[in-house]
């Protein structure tokens, strides 16, 4: 690990100082070996599913570690959607004089090294990769090991791409071992990382948190809600709250907790309930929306307990609860979500604005669904991540989120007096 940490503190310098176009032509060059290795990268990714099945892995991880074509040929547009995006390395932003004459201004920097250690998904070496690239970064990466052989096969494309276009190789390495010790080496190694972004379950992230000797980027859950608001559009507010929930369950932005004002709830609840029904989503229900929809044929529902509203599922359940209006929506959401992502529905353009201001979560919607909350739904190319610390970044973490600013001063000669 203190190899792979100099290696990439030496290679950090050379990406600092890389021109724009090189970058560029890096993740061009990447995104062409994606496709051609599609049917190859499919192979390893065969065994890491063999492996995962065989070891009895819980169906929502299965379903993060698939590398499907589609999923290939995403992480490929978004290297070049990267590639197309103006470089924010070396701009200058804020330039003010003042009194005395010197001109003050911050300007746009690399962070150096940052490592990622992240579980099941192997787009993320990609996502994680190219961000690096365009943003003047080492990395060093550690997945799950139940991607190794994916990760392995993704990693050898992103260090083909870098050295033809006459870039390190050493600018993204793969932890090549799934020896739970290296995460405890890399996570202390202050004079080579500059910062640890985990991405994972709960516990992972805890413990990063918890040893890590370096700043961590994190979120620790995705409690996300859907809010139906009084007064809506009951079939956009339908159409919502079906796909933030369902269109998959997986992911850290699909919507956990639904909560309906009382004065839409028995035109929406049982509405949105016969979907849920058909599609096989449990509703864990307070006792009036358990109320609406106990005569719902095929509905599995259950009373919810108190750690339903903070729970995050990552499966086809939901938990339910009636509110009196936006007051209590955003009181029950800033209490028991994890400030993640949270949503309101609504032809109210007061409750809105006040949702807008008041959720102390890291995206925040309206009329629209929380599975946007997404580095590549947002523009930004690709994610690191998504964060829900409020210092440095927060939200999806794109390109300027693995940057810094330093202050720059221009002067003729100036002297303080």
């Amino acid at each position: 690990m203190a190899t792979l940490g100099a290696q990439a503190k030496a290679a950090s310098t050379q990406m600092a100082r890389a021109p724009a176009a090189v970058k560029s032509r890096a993740l061009v060059g990447l995104a062409a070996l994606l496709r051609q290795s599609a049917d190859a990268l499919g192979a390893a990714n065969q065994r890491d599913l063999q492996r995962a099945q065989a070891a009895g892995l819980a169906g929502p991880m299965l379903d993060r570690l698939k590398l499907t074509p589609k999923i290939i040929d995403t992480v490929a547009v978004g290297c070049e959607q990267l590639a197309a995006m103006p470089d924010v390395i070396g701009d200058i932003i804020g330039m003010k004089e003042q009194p005395s004459g010197i001109r003050v201004g911050q300007m746009r920097v690399p962070i150096g090294v940052f490592g990622m250690i992240y579980e099941s998904r192997p787009n993320v070496t990609i996502e994680a990769a190219s961000l690096a690239i365009k943003s003047g970064n080492a990395c060093i990466l550690r997945g799950g090991s139940e991607s190794i052989d994916s990760n392995k096969a993704l990693a050898t494309l992103v260090q083909q791409a870098l050295m033809q276009a006459g870039l390190p190789a050493d600018a993204v390495q793969l932890v090549p071992t799934t020896d739970r010790e290296a995460v405890g080496h890399l996570i202390a190694m202050p004079q080579f990382v500059d910062v640890i972004i985990p991405r994972g379950g709960k516990g992972l992230i805890e413990r990063i948190s918890r040893d890590a000797k370096v700043p961590v980027i994190k979120h620790l859950d995705g409690n996300c809600h859907v809010y139906v608001d009084d007064p809506c559009d009951i079939d956009m507010a339908v159409k919502v709250a079906d796909n933030a929930k369902t269109q998959k369950y997986s992911p850290c932005n699909a919507s956990e907790g639904l909560l309906v004002a009382r004065g839409v709830a028995a035109d929406f609840l049982p509405k949105i309930g016969a979907i849920y029904a058909a599609k096989g989503v449990e509703m864990r229900c307070d006792a009036e929306s358990l109320a609406l929809l106990s005569g719902l044929a095929g509905a599995t529902l259950r009373a919810a307990t108190e750690q339903d509203w903070f729970e995050e599922y990552l499966a086809p359940i939901i938990s339910i609860k009636l509110v009196a209006g936006v007051d209590e929506a955003i009181a029950h959401i800033n209490h028991y979500s994890s400030h993640h992502t949270d949503a309101i529905l609504t032809r109210d353009h007061m409750h809105a604005q006040r949702f807008l201001r008041e959720v102390d979560s890291a995206s925040v919607m309206v009329n629209a669904s929380t599975r946007f909350a997404d580095g590549f739904e947002f523009g930004l190319g690709a994610e690191i991540g998504i964060s829900t610390d409020k210092f440095h970044a927060r939200g999806p973490v794109g390109i300027e989120g693995l940057t810094s600013l330093k202050y720059v001063v221009l002067g003729q000669g100036e002297v303080r007096v």
